[in-house]
């Protein structure tokens, strides 16, 4: 009689409901399984715990991750602190070893040049002698000097000045 009013045969909606009622069964059995998993979970977490514990270690823990804030805050601070120090510091070096006069063996006579960051600082010539040992200092600014240069100091300069670009590389 139904056949009659829809205008098909009614084994159609009982196969329809059929395959719904299967797939929903296998939706429940899926979401069941889930849950059983989550609830497993959950009981190992809550192991041994109490509401008062469990709230006892997540303020420990919020407590933790303040101090790590702070710290990584000062960190940085203090890290900012010695990059502006280090542009101050001799960083750039340059030795040239050699015989200032003819008669002298060994190499005892040295021209060092000390650098900063801006190629600012100095350049200690310290030349040796039978008589004594004499040293002279003059200043670089700006990789360059205002008293003229001997020829082992302008090495030491070149030296220095080239040598922060080598330990870049």
């Amino acid at each position: 009689m139904i056949e009659y009013y829809l205008g098909f045969d009614s084994d159609y909606i009982l196969l329809g409901l059929a395959g719904l009622a299967l797939i929903l069964l296998i939706i429940l059995l899926i979401n069941s399984i889930q849950m059983h998993k989550l609830k497993k979970k959950y009981k190992m977490f809550m192991d041994g715990k109490n509401a008062k514990t469990l709230e006892e270690s997540i303020m420990s823990r919020m407590d933790q991750i303040d101090y790590l804030i702070s710290s990584n805050q000062k960190n940085e601070s203090d890290i900012k602190t010695i990059y502006q120090k280090m542009k101050n510091t001799f960083q750039k070096v340059g030795l040239v070893k050699y015989d200032a006069f003819q008669e002298m063996g060994g190499k005892l006579s040295f021209s060092l040049a000390l650098l900063n960051e801006a190629n600012d600082g100095f350049i200690i010539n310290a030349m040796h002698s039978r008589e004594g040992c004499y040293t002279y200092i003059k200043e670089i600014i700006d990789g360059n000097s205002i008293i003229a240069l001997a020829e082992e100091e302008k090495e030491a300069l070149d030296m220095a000045m080239s040598y922060y670009s080598k330990e870049q590389i």
